[in-house]
């Protein structure tokens, strides 16, 4: 009789072939096909066709939206920044809601499920999606901490224009030279953010005109002042202020006059600008006010 500590030759060529047989290769290929039938299997297939036409139905809704806004804000003026904060919230809410009905109807939730999705969205998150999450979360923070609204004017890494969007990724600019800037809203919890008007639709417009010293300073002054008063796009509800101050380059010296006023509605920034400049310009040419540099030359060709 054989001692019970060795093996049998046919127990040990069982082993033996069970060993050579073994390929990980194959053994991973059986993982992920399980994995993939368990994936399979918690997936409700009629939702996944339902939430189609929920996602279908959620962009012509956000259509509908934004052109309900442009129509009115375009009939209504001033209402125009009221209808577009109101369509910022109305798009996240959509969002949101569309993603929650998705997700309820395409998968089937119980503890494994969870606990498989959970561990995917982990590693997303940890990975691939970690700009995005920090994006969404500065998302939130911008709508909570409101540094500008949708419709306001602003300055942001060298970029001036209009919000149009606010969204859960990133904010839409629109430049004064008609090109839409996206921005990451991770951005904004970093940089500085200067807005022009802040929810109101009239906005601070600066303006600097330069004098000759020896001019008429009260004369060139109250040129400013009628041009401002008389102008369509100001806004005389707030008040017109003209500082006077010296003025001093590497070669000439003079007289600044900068003014300080407001224009009724953000979109006539420009408009603003050229015509009080067109004013003034015309008017120190008929009242024979010169500039810094038109009097040296005069002075030289004297």
């Amino acid at each position: 009789m054989m001692a019970s500590g060795i093996l049998r030759p046919a127990t040990l060529a069982i082993a033996l072939a069970s060993l050579l047989a073994w390929n990980p290769a194959m053994a991973q290929e059986e993982i992920d096909a399980n994995t993939i039938t368990r994936l399979a299997d918690i997936i409700r297939w009629g939702g996944v066709i339902t939430s189609i036409f929920v996602i279908a139905g959620a962009w012509a809704l956000l259509r509908l939206l934004s052109r309900f806004v442009n129509a009115f804000g375009s009939e209504f003026s001033s209402r125009r920044l009221t209808l577009h904060k109101v369509s910022t919230i109305s798009q996240f809410v959509i969002y949101v809601t569309t993603t929650v009905i998705v997700v309820l109807l395409s998968f089937r939730f119980d503890e494994t499920t969870l606990a498989l999705i959970g561990g995917a969205v982990a590693v997303a998150i940890g990975f691939a999606m970690k700009d995005l999450v920090a994006s969404f979360i500065a998302g939130m923070i911008v709508m909570l901490d409101r540094p500008f609204q949708v419709g306001d004017r602003v300055n942001f890494g060298g970029e001036y224009g209009d919000i149009t969007a606010i969204g859960l990724r990133s904010v839409r600019m629109q430049t004064l030279d008609d090109n839409t800037v996206t921005i990451p809203n991770s951005k904004f919890l970093s940089d500085v953010t200067s807005s022009g008007n802040y929810g109101a639709l009239d906005m601070q417009v600066v303006m600097d005109f330069y004098i000759a010293p020896d001019q008429d300073i009260e004369r060139a002054r109250d040129i400013i002042n009628e041009a401002v008063l008389s102008s369509r796009f100001v806004f005389l509800a707030k008040p017109v202020t003209i500082l006077v101050n010296q003025w001093v380059s590497d070669y000439l010296v003079g007289v600044r006059l900068r003014l300080k006023a407001y224009v009724l509605d953000t979109r006539f920034e420009k408009a603003f600008e050229s015509d009080v400049n067109m004013r003034v310009l015309r008017a120190f040419q008929q009242e024979r006010i010169a500039t810094p540099g038109n009097a040296l030359s005069a002075r030289d060709g004297g």
